[in-house]
């Protein structure tokens, strides 16, 4: 397989599947964690290795390096390999995706903006989710007639906080998942409830549903739910380890146990909680983008650089939203007919955001 992002918690969670299963990784790529991608390129010893910065080649103990987002498209059609895993972060994973699909390889996605940005131009019949929750989802689906998809939250860094007091929270407040420890982007993401939005916009492309809501379980645990036309509903549970997803992902099929069971016992009580969006602002777009998800390409841009500017301390955690939701509504009217299109909205929004 090819990996994107290897040193990332997903990428490391691959190689832990490809080590169990004896699977050849052709090529790693990886941004500046030189250290950690040596140990994997001594272990692994991939055909090529891509890293994110031409001053960083020297460092690494391989004799075929790349750099930058061309040197990943680059060795995407340099390796045979039919299966590449997508775990960057960011806008940037989306062109590897579209020349993974271009040249006939299988993407395991893990890199949600992707289809949040371009899935209007995205062969999803090529995709497998690596998302815990688009995986449950996968998992739970049957024949029965489908009423509505549900996906969980975990609430993020500040689902019991005051909400009079969010307008002053730090960033490293912010940074505090009450649950698990993820990469600095998502985890913002998952405080403005953000990256829930990005997951309902990834489930309406890979599942063309309209129905589709997500709600905060705070132990998650229950991942995904489906309500099917019956009046039943299914969920999916299991330990909180992408090592199961990612397993379906890269084998398609599983025969030994990936994870241990849930012991309900233990778990004692679960909580649910419905997202209001008078603590997480952005979800007062939720029902309409739904209706609109090639805007998703308008918020996507607009909230990486609302981001970047609270690491910055240049504006507050609340205006994170309030700079995504105003570029939602300045490109209201957009409608994209070419992926060219996507590039340049991009680009337009990051202007406009950067104000």
């Amino acid at each position: 397989m090819i990996l994107l992002g290897s040193t990332g918690s997903i990428g490391v969670n691959a190689l832990n599947i490809a080590r169990r299963f004896d699977i050849k990784v052709t090529v790693l790529v990886a941004g500046n964690n030189i250290a950690l991608l040596n140990e994997q390129i001594k272990e692994f010893d991939p055909y090529i290795v891509v890293i994110s910065d031409k001053k960083l080649v020297k460092d690494l103990n391989h004799t075929n390096v790349l750099y930058g987002d061309e040197g990943i498209l680059e060795a995407i059609n340099k390796s045979d390999s039919k299966l590449v895993v997508n775990a960057l972060v960011g806008y940037t994973g989306l062109k590897p995706t579209l020349e993974s699909i271009r040249v006939g390889k299988k993407v395991a996605l893990a890199n949600k903006e992707s289809l949040v940005v371009g899935g209007k131009f995205i062969d999803t019949s090529n995709i497998t989710p690596i998302d815990s929750e688009h995986f449950g989802l996968w998992y739970l689906m049957s024949d029965k007639k489908i009423d509505k998809m549900t996906i969980t939250a975990s609430g993020g860094a500040f689902r019991g906080y005051p909400i009079e007091k969010l307008e002053s929270v730090t960033v490293k407040q912010a940074l505090k998942h009450p649950n698990w420890s993820m990469g600095r982007k998502i985890t913002i993401d998952s405080a403005t409830m953000t990256n829930k939005l990005f997951e309902l916009l990834e489930a309406k492309w890979l599942f063309d549903i309209d129905t589709l809501d997500a709600i905060i379980e705070t132990k998650s645990i229950i991942h995904a739910l489906i309500d099917f036309q019956d009046g039943s509903t299914t969920a999916h549970i299991a330990n909180t380890d992408m090592k199961l997803p990612i397993s379906y992902a890269i084998l398609n099929k599983v025969n030994e146990q990936i994870l241990k069971p849930v012991d309900l016992t233990k778990i004692g009580s679960l909580e649910f909680r419905k997202i209001e969006a008078n603590r997480y602002p952005i979800w007062e777009i939720k029902d309409d983008i739904l209706s609109k998800p090639h805007l998703g390409a308008v918020i996507n841009a607009a909230n990486e650089v609302a981001i970047e500017k609270f690491f910055k301390k240049e504006i507050s955690f609340l205006d994170i939203s309030k700079i995504t939701i105003k570029a939602y509504k300045k490109f209201y009217d957009f409608v994209p007919s070419s992926v060219d299109d996507i590039f340049e909205i991009d680009k337009e929004v990051r202007e406009f955001a950067n104000v």
